[in-house]
């Protein structure tokens, strides 16, 4: 196609006709969400979500995800090397919402979220006891990123291997998770837009043999 609209990024997207906001993080969506439990040194517990998550590896399985600054998530888990990730569903996002607040390390998200926590079994950050499916971690690495001139910037992305897995039995059928059935929700672009997965986004398309 050649009507379609060019820019470079490091220019920025206000030179181009009707573009008035930044498209990247409504391109690159929905985005599933990393929501992070983790414990200070002193044993404050933190809940944040995070929009820049996925998972990189299958076995052994690694999830990660990139905090836009040096948070406490960050801090957190490079001092205790631990973290779980908890699944985010619609009922839930209200509880996502207001753990993002920015507020000081002494502030506890999850009584800000009106959270109840559940133990793990195998790490010592709490779960989100109303999420379906959560993920024990243990901290594997943390990459600053650069720039392609090798400029280091503000951003760290920080891995760790899954160690554990909850599942509800309930999200079980024909022995097969149903990833529609949980009603996870993801982000997607501007400052508020998010989207819920359901059964009729499904489609099948199995890979060629």
């Amino acid at each position: 196609m050649s009507d379609l609209l060019f820019y470079e990024p490091r220019d920025g997207h206000a030179g181009v006709p009707g573009l008035d906001h930044d498209p990247l993080n409504a391109i690159v969506a929905p985005r599933p969400i990393g929501w992070i439990s983790t414990l200070a040194e002193d044993g404050t517990r933190n809940l944040a979500p995070y929009s820049f998550f996925n998972l990189f590896n299958y076995r052994p399985p690694i999830i990660g995800f990139a905090s836009m600054g040096w948070k406490d998530s960050a801090a957190n888990i490079t001092a205790t090397g631990e973290f779980v990730w908890n699944l985010v569903t619609r009922d839930l996002a209200d509880a996502m919402n207001a753990s993002a607040a920015t507020v000081g390390p002494e502030v506890d998200e999850f009584d800000l979220a009106k959270l109840a926590t559940v133990p793990s079994r195998l790490v010592k950050p709490p779960r989100v006891a109303a999420s379906p499916v959560a993920f024990e971690c243990r901290h594997t690495q943390t990459l600053r990123l650069k720039t392609t001139d090798g400029r280091e910037l503000d951003q760290w992305m920080i891995l760790g291997e899954v160690i554990g897995i909850h599942i509800a039995p309930a999200l079980i059928a024909d022995g097969a998770y149903q990833t529609a059935a949980a009603h996870p929700i993801l982000r997607g672009g501007g400052p508020a837009d998010y989207f819920e997965i359901g059964a009729d986004a499904l489609f099948k398309m199995p890979r060629p043999g």
